[in-house]
């Protein structure tokens, strides 16, 4: 596939480059997307068993998909809420970076909940934005640089001896037993596979039917004085989100600010890889965008900003995150569709997935609670 995209300059940089290495005829298990998904699962997997044999497969370089495109707003919950068996979702990314060894500049101060009613007595912000935007709640949460936790956990994963296959996308899967995967690089047997291609490939994921891939859109301001964030509700350096529309998110950047909103939707995943953000909808969002933010508060009115760019987000049925059985091989695991809440839940389910695949630890059950939401509308 072609990569044509243009999704912008983001505020961060992913210093890693894979290994040149040859291809081998099979290996145990076969992980497809170099995201944080991916990445943790592979090098979650090492940790456990440094044994097996693993194999990485990635479209692009490491972090050319949503994870090396997020804002890096880390939270507890998924977008369907608290699902049966989830755990602690934070403490579990905490430990998992920390026994990784993965530095990625994680602070978890907690979250703000932004809505237009039913404010906090004391909210730390007021902002104007289709009436008063103030905090409703605090939930916890925190901020990581996607940059650093993307390079750390591909170089843990390379450390350990997972095998990293950069612009190599698996092309399709035949599901025999063992699994064969069709690579650039020639064909590969695993004895079994995790599908984290998220927005991307999403008929191999089996996907197709059952999840979307839009493109969300962020910028970064250029560094503001500290007076700044205290006038405007950040001091204490949170991040935010509305549970109301017109949705907003955004958590500083040192002294910076990085706000976020917006979806363009596509007829075809495939859409992505064309995407300019400079032209069409994309640019006509990012000035709505921009107009908006320096609408917020006084203290933001001259803002300027230094960074924009956008990212997919794969958004699942009832926004569920995916992990399961693929339905072609018990031998398969597909994992995605995080709906905007990957950037912990990802890393803690990709160590999940590494402990399914050992036989360790059984697939979670979410179904079930995404058919009873549907059976109640």
């Amino acid at each position: 596939m072609a990569l044509n995209k243009y999704w912008g300059n983001r505020p961060w940089t992913i210093d890693f480059r894979a290994k040149r290495q040859a291809l081998p005829q099979s290996v145990d298990v076969a992980v497809i997307g170099g995201g944080f998904a991916g990445l943790a699962a592979a090098c979650w997997l090492k940790h456990l068993d440094p044994a097996k044999s693993v194999a990485l497969f990635e479209t692009g370089s490491i972090g050319h998909g949503a994870s090396g495109h997020t804002g890096g707003v880390a939270l507890a919950e998924s977008a369907a809420g608290n699902l049966p068996g989830l755990g602690d979702v934070l403490a579990g990314y905490e430990n998992i970076l920390s026994t990784l060894q993965v530095e990625g500049e994680l602070s978890l101060p907690g979250c703000y909940e932004l809505g237009r009613s039913r404010p906090l007595p004391h909210s730390p912000l007021s902002w104007n934005d289709s009436g008063e935007l103030r905090v409703v709640k605090e939930v916890p949460g925190g901020i990581i640089n996607p940059g650093k936790v993307l390079g750390g956990l591909a170089r843990a994963a390379e450390g350990s001896g997972v095998l990293i296959f950069e612009n190599s996308a698996v092309e399709n899967a035949v599901f025999t037993s063992p699994l064969e995967l069709q690579t650039p690089l020639g064909p590969i047997r695993p004895q079994k596979v995790l599908f984290a291609t998220n927005a991307f490939s999403l008929e191999l994921s089996g996907l197709a039917e059952r999840a979307e891939s839009t493109f969300t859109l962020a910028v970064a301001t250029e560094s503001v004085p500290g007076s700044v964030l205290e006038a405007i509700g950040v001091g204490e350096r949170k991040p935010f989100y509305t549970v109301d529309l017109p949705y907003l998110w955004g958590r500083p950047l040192g002294n910076a600010l990085i706000f976020g909103s917006g979806l363009v939707h596509f007829r075809n995943w495939r859409e992505l890889e064309e995407l300019d953000i400079r032209v069409g909808e994309a640019a006509t969002m990012f000035a709505l965008l921009e107009n908006r933010i320096r609408g917020l508060h006084p203290a933001l009115r001259d803002v300027k900003f230094s960074h924009r760019w956008g990212g997919p987000i794969c958004i699942a049925e009832e926004w569920t995150p995916v992990f399961e059985h693929h339905h072609n091989s018990e031998n398969a695991l597909v994992l995605g569709g995080f709906s905007g809440h990957g950037v912990a839940q990802s890393v803690y389910l990709g160590a999940w997935a590494a402990e399914v695949l050992l036989n360790r630890r059984a697939l979670p059950d979410w179904k079930k609670k995404a058919n009873s939401k549907s059976a109640e509308v």
